[in-house]
């Protein structure tokens, strides 16, 4: 059973407004109350938990699109693996994610949904990251973007495959990864919007007006904006000249400084402002680990020097801490604390439709914070109101 908890001290991002001297309690995995320190009764039956003023208390992070961490993958499709990256991942300060799989044969991919449903249904325990659900990125992708997606077993949108795969995955699918100019893309993106799955356009060599058509038939996520897409050009907007002018899409983007330069950050930031981008990582295996040749996909890949790369010297992945992505994106977008709270917490939560209980620090949600110092940097993160990582000491 958890122990009831109160923080204080600390200034405090809710939804409404920034408290500088408060307290949240939390009760049964719940924030049950936000207010100023010096409104705050009853504490008797409470551990309470002392914070710097100088420290701000956020929402915890949402990672829509996570390979692995610290050795382990989606991929692996056994309960450690994803025990182990629920254990890691809030050290960056990420309190929930999707599992996300990787293009792979049919069997291998199976095996993956079919472990990754029975671990969401059946293995979650609060003071880790919690797996909200899927992100299927590929098979249904184009090979012309294919980046570290095996070209072999790629393949065309199949509705009849992907409902066997929500089956297995014990209806866990959230999100799906595809190029809407594939045959048989648009059938399928209407199929995931009656579905309220996320239809997302990525690897993908669509043109402007097919992007169009594919928003009509539903879709409204672009995945790790300006990575295996058709970029921007002044006779044909592509996909990137559609995801900044066509508010129906949400853009993730990998903002390591790697995968899309500081400044590009700064122009897409400009074009899709605070409700408009997600921070993912993208992060594989080797993220935590050292420098070394590590395994995606069945592919080899080599990190050195913060580049996941693949043998030809295509980008695979990143190593980037979804807490790393929030100090970067003030950093080189000039936008504010609060921005960087919409484009991690509020944003990812909202679109694949957990906000009643995600991505904000309000009463009756779940109690998923994370502490930052002056520097922004992570020192606690609670999961469901349970101290699951603190600077200085070990995650539980």
């Amino acid at each position: 059973m958890n122990k009831d908890i109160i923080l204080k001290g600390m200034e405090i991002y809710t939804d409404q407004k920034v408290i500088a001297d408060g307290y949240i309690k939390i009760q049964n995995e719940k924030i049950s109350e936000v207010g100023e320190l010096k409104n705050l009764k009853a504490t008797k039956s409470f551990e309470v938990i002392e914070i710097s003023s100088s420290f701000k208390a956020v929402p915890g992070f949402i990672d829509l699109h996570i390979h692995g961490v610290a050795g382990a993958d989606t991929m692996d499709a056994t309960t450690d693996a994803l025990k182990t990256m629920a254990t890691a991942l809030p050290k960056e300060g990420t309190t929930s994610f999707l599992a996300t799989t990787i293009t792979q044969n049919k069997d291998t991919i199976n095996h993956a949904l079919e472990n990754a449903g029975e671990y969401i249904t059946e293995q979650q325990t609060p003071g880790r990251s919690e797996i909200l659900g899927i992100h299927l990125e590929g098979p249904f992708v184009n090979p012309k973007m294919a980046g570290a997606q095996p070209k072999e077993y790629i393949i065309d949108p199949d509705i009849e495959l992907l409902k066997n795969w929500q089956s297995l995955s014990k209806d866990n699918i959230r999100l799906v990864t595809m190029a809407p100019e594939q045959p048989g893309a648009l059938e399928m993106i209407h199929y995931l919007k009656r579905n309220e799955i996320v239809a997302s356009i990525g690897h993908s060599n669509a043109t402007y007006a097919e992007v169009l058509t594919a928003i009509e038939a539903g879709a409204t996520h672009i995945t790790h904006l300006f990575n295996q897409m058709r970029g921007l050009h002044h006779r044909e907007p592509g996909v990137v000249g559609a995801a900044f002018l066509r508010d129906e899409l949400k853009v993730e983007m990998i903002v390591d400084g790697i995968h899309v330069q500081p400044e590009v950050v700064k122009i897409a930031y400009n074009q899709k402002q605070k409700d408009g981008l997600i921070l993912i990582t993208d992060a594989m295996r080797a993220k935590c680990l050292e420098n070394g040749t590590y395994d995606l996909g069945g592919q080899e890949v080599t990190v050195k020097e913060g580049k996941a790369v693949l043998k030809d010297g295509t980008l695979a992945g990143s190593i980037l801490k979804l807490g790393q992505a929030f100090k970067n994106i003030i950093q080189f977008a000039g936008c504010t604390l609060e921005d960087a709270i919409k484009m991690a917490s509020v944003n990812p939560a909202k679109q694949i439709n957990v906000f009643d209980r995600k991505g904000s620090i309000s009463t009756g949600k779940d109690a998923d914070i994370v502490i930052l110092d002056e520097n922004l940097d992570v020192m606690m993160t609670f999961c469901k109101g349970q101290l699951a990582f603190e600077n200085g000491g070990d995650q539980k």
